[in-house]
Order: C-alpha cells, then sequence, then structure tokens
C-alpha cells in the first residue's frame, strides 16, 4: 500500500477518540472521527476509510447494528471494522463477528495491541485486494483474447452476416465463427460451452482452431462436426460438452445445409416473412464416444434470413420455457426482417432479454442473409 491508509474511530466518548487518535497519528495513519453509528456510516460512504475502529455501547445505534449495515451495503461491505469495547465476555465477542466484523479488542486498548491488528487486518486487505486485481486482469486479458478472435462483419463483408453477443461474465463460453469456404461459400457456426467464465472460455480458441481445421472443400458439414466432436473428447472435463448448429451456405445454389449437435433449432425466415425450423435430433460435442448426428438440406431465396443462437437467448425471455422464448424469438425476427443485419441482430436481442432484466446466461444471436 503505496497511501497512508485512513482509519475511521467511532466512539461517543471525547476522551477514547482522542486516546485512539494519538496512538495512529504518531505512527503515520490519517484519521477521522465520528461520534454515532449514522455519522460514521455517512463518513464511511464519502471517504472509503480502509479500516472502521468502532465502538459497541453508543446512544441510539449500537456499534453491532452500525456494523451490521455497512456490511449489507455493496458500497461499504468491504471495510474490515474492529470493535474497541468494554464489553469483554465471550458472547458479545462472538456477536461482534457475526455481524461482521474482522476483530475485537478489549477496552481499556493497550497501544502495542491496537496498533498490532490494525497492521494486520490492513495487510490483510491490501492482500484481498491484490489478488482481486490480478484476477480481474487476467479475466480482462482472457476476455480481450477471446474477442480478438470473433469475426467481425465488417472482416467478412461478403458472408453477409450481423451478430448480437453479450457474454454473462467476462468472458463466455458462447462461440461463433464465420469461414470463407469458397468464393460465394460460407460456413457459419454456433456453439455454447457447457459452463461459463474461464474455463469455458478457454476453451473457444480451440474450437475454432479445429473449425478452421476442418472446414473446407474436402470436408462435409457433418465430417467439420465429426473432426470437432473427436478432440474436444480428449480435452473436455467429465460431464463437460459443448452443444453447436453448423450451416453451410451456397450462395450460387442458394443451398442452405444444417447441421445441429444439441442445439437450439436454426430459424430460417423468408423475405415475405413465413418461418420455419430446422428441427432435428443430435447429439452434444465431445460427450459420448460415437456421436450421432442429423443433416438438413433447405433451399433459400436471395432476401431470405437465417439465424443462429444459444439457448440463452430463448431459455431466459421473461416467462414461459424454450418453446414460448422460441416464438417469440420467431416473432421478432420476422419483425425485423427489412432491418439491417446488425441493427436486426441487435434489436431482435433487445426484445428478448432488454438491458434491465436479469441476465443468467451468455447471449448470441448470428443473423445471415441471403444475397441476390
Amino acid at each position: 500500500m503505496n497511501r497512508t491508509p485512513t482509519i475511521l474511530i467511532v466512539d461517543d466518548a471525547p476522551t477514547n477518540v482522542v486516546i485512539v487518535r494519538r496512538m495512529l497519528d504518531a505512527v503515520g495513519f490519517r484519521t477521522l472521527t465520528a461520534s454515532d453509528g449514522p455519522s460514521a456510516r455517512a463518513i464511511c460512504h464519502a471517504e472509503q476509510p480502509d479500516l472502521v475502529l468502532l465502538d459497541v455501547m453508543m446512544p441510539g445505534e449500537t456499534g453491532f447494528e452500525t456494523c451490521a449495515q455497512l456490511k449489507t451495503d455493496p458500497a461499504t461491505s468491504d471495510i474490515p471494522i474492529i470493535f474497541l469495547s468494554t464489553l469483554d465476555d465471550v458472547k458479545n465477542k462472538v456477536t461482534g463477528l457475526r455481524v461482521g466484523g474482522v476483530d475485537y479488542v478489549s477496552k481499556p486498548v493497550h497501544s502495542e495491541e491496537v496498533l498490532a491488528r490494525v497492521r494486520v487486518h490492513l495487510r490483510i486487505r491490501e492482500a484481498n485486494r491484490a489478488l482481486v486485481e490480478h484476477h480481474r486482469t487476467r479475466l480482462e486479458q482472457l476476455r480481450d483474447a477471446q474477442q480478438a478472435i470473433l469475426v467481425r462483419p465488417g472482416d467478412c463483408p461478403a458472408a453477409s452476416f450481423g451478430v448480437f453477443y453479450k457474454p454473462l461474465e467476462e468472458a463466455g463460453g458462447d462461440f461463433y465463427d464465420v469461414v470463407a469456404v469458397d468464393t460465394g461459400v460460407f460456413a457459419y457456426f454456433v456453439a455454447d460451452v457447457s459452463g461459463h467464465g474461464a474455463s469455458a472460455a478457454f476453451l473457444t480458441s480451440a474450437i475454432k482452431a479445429l473449425l478452421r481445421q476442418y472446414t473446407g472443400p474436402l470436408f462435409s458439414p457433418e465430417d467439420t462436426m465429426r473432426g470437432i466432436d473427436s478432440v474436444m473428447r480428449q480435452m473436455l472435463g467429465e460431464e463437460q460438452y459443448l452443444t453447436a448448429c453448423y450451416a453451410g451456405l451456397n450462395q450460387h445454389t442458394k443451398r442452405l445445409s444444417v447441421v445441429s449437435a444439441g442445439h437450439p433449432p436454426l430459424l430460417l425466415v423468408s423475405a415475405s416473412g413465413q418461418a420455419q425450423t430446422a428441427d432435428m435430433d443430435g447429439d452434444p460435442l465431445g460427450l459420448f464416444s460415437s456421436v450421432l448426428l442429423q443433416r438438413k438440406d433447405l433451399k433459400v431465396s436471395a432476401g431470405d434470413r437465417f439465424y443462429l443462437y444459444s439457448d440463452g437467448l430463448i431459455e431466459a425471455s421473461a416467462g414461459g420455457g424454450r418453446r414460448e422464448g422460441l416464438e417469440r424469438l420467431t416473432e421478432a425476427c420476422i419483425r425485423h426482417r427489412t432491418a439491417p443485419l446488425a441493427e436486426a441482430a441487435a434489436r431482435i436481442a433487445g426484445e428478448l432479454r432488454p438491458a434491465a432484466a436479469i441476465v443468467e446466461d451468455d447471449l448470441l444471436l448470428l443473423a445471415v442473409e441471403v444475397p441476390a
């Protein structure tokens, strides 16, 4: 800690405040004072002290009540609180620790004891902050790395797609990719790795590499999925798996080939507003020794749009289950079928998952338009 720590002293007895303040000032701490609980809470909000020395017996609001309120407030919950009290029986000490105090010192206080305990808890708090910052930095690096491997519409304009992607945490387990197989031939891929956070996000770079390795003229859509499955079985932990949907579009022949591996069905909306889903059975990838897959070939026309998405978009919709969520998704896709692709994806996702709604899963929607 390079800066001078600030300590708030809370006691209704001025003499006690003077004694404690002098011992802290003498060794270089910055001190603040309060004579009651409400004032102490206001100072904690305004000044964010590094530690609070809190008396128990005060008029109006006891120190236990002040501590409990500070700990239930997110803005002050991580400030360590040491009780200073003449109530030195076990029952009161336990109460102090139970409401959120980190230590309990009996009055009359001794300078060396107070300073030793203050320093210990300041060091603990600083170590916790450093650990949190370390993990935050690592997750930000992971998030940035994951974002860097996601293809953007501007990177491949001929593929004619828009995307909405909002991970639940810093890095998500949902993944998408768009691969140019040949001139006018593109592969669109969406996957959902079981679980959230770093463990799922670490796998997305491997999935991208596998998709690129097994996508091309030498591989059918089923071959691509089986190639990913064969490697992921070696990488995934026990009971971990991924669902995925692969859609191969030949813009010349207007043929769309779809393979699903336990993933929500691709949604196709015609230029005139007719909708259909490519429902099929299929095993998730990385789970079984032999994966069973189904394929559907659909005839599409210029102006048609199809959508690949993760289950968070339909399961997290307000009310109902996946079927109701898919119905709402279909209605939204029809309603916004003439909007520019990038705007359409954001509008559709915003209707199903408003910004103020509670998000419980990664959200991903990949929208593709069949060009003329």
